[in-house]
């Protein structure tokens, strides 16, 4: 078919341009995928920030007197509380727990991630040992009858790196049957007649530390 010179000179110069078009088109962008392990949380965007999922293991503080913070804002406590406990709390899972994911006879953080905090706000005594206030790493040694609850000076260590030279004091309690399953790692307190009672308990285990105040 043959076109006038003109008419053949624009369609050449149309097809250039298509062509020129395909070779500097924007590729489609891809999404990239970023690995993340699977101990890890997921993260997830917020807008313009990335958070991550809740944790599996969620951080607890605990206090004595009982529900402090509460008791504080509604003024019904003008003192400094006695002391408070920071730990995380694992999950049963269906796992069998002592003697297999806590191993008897192995040093264990009494919890998940980070080491678990023990912080005094006044001298106590426990088990006629006298304890500086003072914050400490607080672990513990299970064993199928008992424990040995140990306060460590070594803060901000993580959990599984217990550096057992930094131990200050050692506690032995005998281990208790709970009357049912406890699902998540928990820890509580109570008052005594003599002060308080630190107790911990996780599956179908429970143990109890008691703690003379300064008041009694």
């Amino acid at each position: 078919m043959n076109y006038p010179a003109g008419k053949l000179q624009r369609i050449v110069i149309v097809l250039c341009c298509l062509l020129l078009y395909g070779c500097h088109a924007i590729p489609e962008k891809k999404e990239t995928k970023v690995d993340t392990p699977a101990s890890l949380p997921v993260p997830r965007q917020e807008s313009n920030n990335v958070v991550s999922m809740l944790d599996k293991s969620p951080m607890d503080i605990i206090y004595f007197p009982w529900e402090y913070p509460k008791l504080k804002m509604m003024g019904k406590i003008k003192t400094q509380p006695v002391f408070r406990v920071i730990y995380s709390r694992p999950q049963k899972n269906g796992r069998e727990v002592f003697g297999a994911i806590v191993k008897y006879g192995e040093p264990w953080r009494l919890g998940a991630n980070e080491g678990t905090e023990i912080e005094f706000f006044e001298d106590v005594t426990i088990q006629e040992t006298k304890v500086r206030k003072g914050r400490y790493l607080l672990y513990c040694i299970p064993r199928p009858t008992d424990w040995t609850l140990i306060m460590n000076s070594d803060l901000y260590s993580w959990g599984l790196r217990i550096n057992a030279k930094k131990d200050v004091f050692k506690f032995t309690v005998p281990t208790m049957p709970t009357d049912k399953t406890i699902e998540a790692f928990t820890m509580e307190t109570e008052k005594t007649k003599e002060g308080a009672l630190l107790w911990m308990a996780w599956d179908d285990t429970k143990v109890s530390l008691a703690i003379k105040t300064m008041d009694q």
